[in-house]
């Protein structure tokens, strides 16, 4: 089950690096899994330098996750986007939906498994 997965040490893994042309971006990722059989497999080193590509692709990503963004983080936002002016002529109940809904969007903004995946991007990173 997903929940006996979640607690095994992913302890394996690789460290991808990815140069943009022009020399002016570049990433070192690591990417964990369970055994070195998989670490040395083709197609995980493929989705290890996918990911280095497509963090370098996303300048405005900061976390891995939605679940990954920090609280104060959130409440730094949400108090940023309730004094904006064009809420302010709006109902309260009115305006705590917008604000929830700008709030969606910059998560998923700044998430890397929100990004629609550059290799197709009728999907997400994620998927």
């Amino acid at each position: 089950s997903a929940d006996k997965k979640a607690s095994r040490i992913a302890a394996e893994g690789a460290v991808g690096a990815y140069i943009h042309a022009g020399s002016r971006i570049g990433v070192l990722v690591e990417v964990n899994c369970e055994t070195d059989f998989v670490a040395k497999g083709d197609v995980f080193k493929g989705i290890v330098a996918d990911v280095a590509m497509q963090i370098a692709a996303c300048p405005t990503v900061e976390f891995v996750s939605t679940d990954d963004v920090p609280a104060d983080f959130v409440a730094k936002e949400k108090a940023i986007e309730m004094g904006k002016e064009d809420l302010q002529s709006k109902p309260e109940n009115i305006r705590e939906k917008m604000v929830e809904g700008r709030i969606a969007k910059l998560l998923k903004e700044k998430a890397l498994l929100e990004q629609p995946y550059i290799k197709d991007s009728d999907k997400t990173v994620e998927q």
